[in-house]
């Protein structure tokens, strides 16, 4: 039904206001809206959580890596309890930037029904 829909505005719209309307209807792939959080208003925020998120993983890495290669229990613990630590925190800053990124999906599909209802408007 919405393939249907989708044709007949299509239909309707005339030059700039087609390809405004081809623009919208495809959804971006998963990187391409990844790589949309960096820019905007809020883009340096997100560029900073990204390397701090960067940052930590390494330390967590490296961590892990000692804690392989300690050769006694409190030596594994010095260094398994802060590599589970970062790898946690991590985690927990790169899934902050979910709601963002479920926010501008939303905002993509308000636009296009914006533009369906404006279409609607002038037939």
């Amino acid at each position: 039904m919405t393939t249907d829909i989708d044709r007949m505005i299509e239909e309707a719209l005339q030059g700039e206001e087609q390809a405004l309307f081809r623009e919208t209807a495809r959804e971006p792939g998963f990187f391409a809206q990844a790589f949309g959080l960096l820019g905007g208003p809020n883009g340096w925020v997100n560029v900073v959580m990204m390397v701090t998120q960067i940052v930590l993983f390494v330390a967590a890495i490296w961590a892990g890596w000692r804690f392989f290669e300690a050769e006694t229990a409190l030596s594994a613990l010095r260094w398994g309890l802060p590599a589970a630590v970062l790898v946690l925190v991590s985690l927990i800053i790169k899934l902050a930037m979910m709601p963002e990124l479920q926010a501008n999906r939303m905002m993509r599909e308000l636009k296009r029904l914006e533009l369906q209802i404006a279409v609607g408007r002038k037939a």
